[in-house]
């Protein structure tokens, strides 16, 4: 316990100690106290109630430390452990992301697609923050990319890799850099529809990792026949390799397929056989999920099931299951899991926000 608190106590004043003095100074007395309190700091889009949206630093607890405007809504975050760079990416379809210091050491960075590419929300970091990998649609050829950002060379977009798949959602690298993890949601759409889903009865949902340094493909999963409509969305990477992935379901309201499961390189998709109110309380739809490795524990969570649940890594287990009225973001804390939700709340806080559907957790 005291190695734990210690290596806490040194990660927060990290933080602190590269935010620096005028950041510190900058910031009103309530924050500066619930960012020299909490053990871990995230950032999380949101849209406040005059309509407008940012994005924001949260303690644990839930206090909003700092906010920058955003030009439209976001919808997942990146953040790099290597220069402490974070990413708010643009909701589907839209075609921006800002790349931002939270300490503000440097002036935030818009980026936008090319003319006939829009983001899908979701993007991660090469492991020493030198590349951003973005999940982007190539519309015009009704497939998915993976964009590359030099993010040394002010995010100038050097290539795109092909996601080998459509509707190309979340995506995240291995730990040593050398995999990009993919989840293709298998849901054709274009910008001229909006956000309409153009293929629910032909859906080809996919996992697929890539090759990091050439694009190449290692492996692809397809999913069988009768869970077609089963679009596998959110990624996080657990120990020993595993690879925890969650799904929406588009078919009908009353079947309960399996919504969430793992696999790893060269291993075959596994699915979790969740009790069966659990797959009821999930409302075929999981929004975001995210793994605790240090404490081996799976958060989910279900705005469809006004819901989060929690699984043992090892066993899929449930561990915990509770109400949380629009469910939304989820992330590993320095302890367990911590959530929001589109009314406000952010572990035991409620802001007068509507956070949007990611957390990324920056420190801690």
């Amino acid at each position: 316990m005291v190695a734990r608190d210690k290596r806490l106590l040194i990660d927060r004043r990290t933080f602190i100690k590269a935010a620096g003095l005028p950041f510190l100074a900058s910031l009103a007395p309530r924050s500066l106290y619930a960012l020299e309190r909490t053990d871990a700091v995230f950032a999380s889009a949101f849209r406040d109630r005059n309509g407008s949206y940012g994005v924001a630093t949260v303690s644990e607890a839930g206090e909003i430390i700092d906010r920058l405007v955003l030009p439209a809504r976001a919808h997942g975050m990146a953040t790099s452990r290597a220069t402490g760079v974070t990413v708010a990416f643009a909701r589907r379809p839209g075609t921006f992301f800002m790349a931002f210091d939270p300490a503000r050491q440097r002036e935030p960075i818009v980026m936008h697609t090319p003319e006939n590419r829009h983001f899908y929300g979701h993007g991660q970091f090469s492991p020493d923050g030198s590349i951003l990998y973005a999940s982007e649609n190539d519309f015009d050829r009704n497939r998915g990319v993976i964009g590359l950002y030099d993010a040394r060379d002010g995010f100038r977009r050097i290539g795109e890799y092909d996601a080998r798949g459509i509707g190309t959602h979340d995506m995240t690298v291995s730990d040593d850099g050398r995999m990009i993890i993919i989840a293709n949601g298998g849901i054709e759409t274009h910008p001229d529809f909006g956000r309409t889903k153009l293929n629910i009865d032909t859906m080809e949902p996919s996992l697929v990792l890539l090759d990091a340094a050439t694009g190449r493909l290692i492996q692809k999963h397809g999913l069988a026949k009768d869970l077609s409509q089963l679009s596998t969305r959110h990624v996080d990477l657990g120990n020993d390799g595993r690879i925890w992935f969650a799904c929406q379901y588009e078919g009908p309201r009353n079947a309960m397929p399996p919504l969430v499961g793992h696999f790893s390189k060269g291993d075959d998709l596994r699915f979790i056989d969740l009790p069966e109110e659990t797959t009821a309380r999930l409302a075929n739809y999981v929004g975001a999920i995210a793994v605790n490795r240090r404490d081996g524990i799976i958060g989910l969570t279900s705005p469809n099931g006004n819901a989060t649940v929690m699984l043992d890594e090892k066993s899929g287990r449930v561990v915990n299951e509770t109400m949380l009225r629009e469910a939304a973001g989820v992330a590993a804390a320095a302890k367990g899991i911590v959530t929001s939700s589109y009314d406000g709340q952010f572990a035991a806080k409620t802001s007068a926000v509507a956070w949007d559907q990611h957390i990324v957790r920056l420190a801690g």
